[in-house]
């Protein structure tokens, strides 16, 4: 017999091929070549490499969305998973698990996150922003001592507007620790007074921007007291810093141009508001030289007698009529004293016959209403011996002894007999 393997079929091959790899996990980073992303396929297709070679992939459609990784052509991704071979088609392919950009496009997806994030809170709303001041007097600056940016500013600041007093705060703006030195820069910056404040730094890669990009950074420059101006990079570079900030110019340069009058359009406002100003006081001078001349064409001005003649005429006028005036005023007035004399006399009059027929009745009231007056009429009045009028027969005995007094006159009376009322029986 001979030693030598069995054949194997296709199928067999290419199964033994399929465990085999399957079995080793692999993680590889490649730039995205070609992606095919359609409606209806159960998994995402797409194409690896690095220069020399290719890899064809696929993704299931759950796991990809799971990721939240978008896949574009030229981006750098890192992907885990296991080599694989298509039987049917006699293809291998490298099988997705698990998808993440790398390098650059790793940061760029975590600044956009934190972007959208700051942008949520409100903190790029262009109402928020502070408008600069339109001179400012003193300037803080932000930046590396030993970079560009430092001499870009102050080149440009003693070119444009030399009467501001600069205040540099000198920071790292790159490296491990620059973020946390950007943020003690514009603290410093907004407790020194001044009235607007530069973040800026010269040109460089992504990763040497991303201190920039920093949380703490970004809401250090929201909080800074005065307006900020950002001035990073180059014209296409865009950081968080620039988002937030009150003004993003393209470069440092243009950062100082920004916050700066330049000296020429200074003296071309100020020329401008001198003519203004001389040509509003000449018509103003105009103007109240009219009104003089006016004033001086009065007649009062002319003849001052003008000021006092209608008042003395009217004067003479009243002069005149007082003597014809005050004499009917005094007939007049006594003629109506009189009859309001007459009508106070025929009031009194009525008042007192009034007043006195009212008497009249109430003393008639009176008399009918009198005990004396009942007494008159034969009647009597009965005092036990203690003074008390004797209303009823039931409080006498036989023997008492009683007053009665009479209309004129009272009798001392002994009491005989007692006549109760009701039954007419003597007690």
């Amino acid at each position: 017999m001979s030693d030598a393997p069995r054949a194997l079929t296709v199928t067999e091959a290419m199964s033994w091929a399929k465990r085999t790899l399957e079995g080793v996990p692999l993680r590889v980073i490649g730039e995205v070549s070609e992606a095919t992303d359609r409606s209806g396929y159960k998994a995402v297709y797409f194409t690896l490499c690095d220069g020399s070679s290719v890899m064809s992939c696929l993704m299931w459609r759950d796991v990809f969305a799971a990721s939240g990784v978008p896949l574009r052509e030229g981006m750098l991704v890192e992907v885990s998973g296991t080599l694989t071979v298509y039987a049917p088609k006699g293809r291998m392919q490298f099988q997705v698990r698990t998808l993440q950009a790398a390098g650059e496009g790793a940061l760029r997806m975590q600044v956009a996150a934190l972007a959208r994030r700051l942008e949520a809170e409100g903190l790029m709303r262009i109402e928020r922003r502070r408008a600069l001041p339109e001179f400012p007097d003193r300037i803080a600056l932000v930046t590396s001592p030993r970079g560009k940016a430092v001499h870009d500013v102050i080149r440009t600041l003693r070119r444009r507007y030399p009467v501001a007093e600069l205040l540099i705060a000198g920071v790292a703006v790159e490296g491990a620790n620059a973020a946390a030195a950007i943020v003690e820069g514009l603290r410093a910056a907004g407790a020194s007074g001044a009235d607007v404040v530069i973040l800026a730094r010269g040109g460089g890669s992504y990763e040497d921007l991303m201190p920039f990009n920093d949380e703490a950074v970004a809401r250090a420059v929201v909080a800074c007291p005065v307006p900020v101006v950002t001035g990073i990079g180059h014209e296409p570079d865009t950081s968080i810093a620039d988002m937030v900030a009150d003004l993003r110019a393209s470069t440092p340069t243009a950062a100082a141009e920004a916050v700066a009058p330049s000296c020429e359009e200074v003296r071309a406002r100020l020329e401008a508001l001198r003519r203004l100003l001389a040509r509003a006081l000449s018509g103003s001078v105009r103007a109240a030289e009219r009104r003089v001349a006016v004033l001086r064409s009065h007649a009062v001005f002319r003849d001052p007698k003008a000021l006092t003649a209608m008042a003395a005429q009217r004067l003479d006028t009243a002069a005149a009529g007082l003597p014809r005036a005050l004499p009917g005023r005094l007939v007049r007035d006594r003629a109506r004293l009189d009859a309001a004399g007459e009508r106070l006399t025929a009031s009194g009059r009525r008042s007192l016959e009034h007043a006195g027929a009212d008497l009249r009745l109430a003393a008639s009231r009176l008399e009918d209403l009198s005990p004396l007056g009942i007494l008159a009429r034969g009647y009597a009045v009965c005092y036990s011996e203690d003074g008390a009028v004797v209303r009823s027969s039931n409080v006498l005995d036989p023997g008492d002894r009683v007053l009665v007094r009479l209309h004129r006159g009272a009798a001392g009376c002994l009491v005989e007999s007692v006549c109760n009322e009701g039954n007419g029986t003597d007690a």
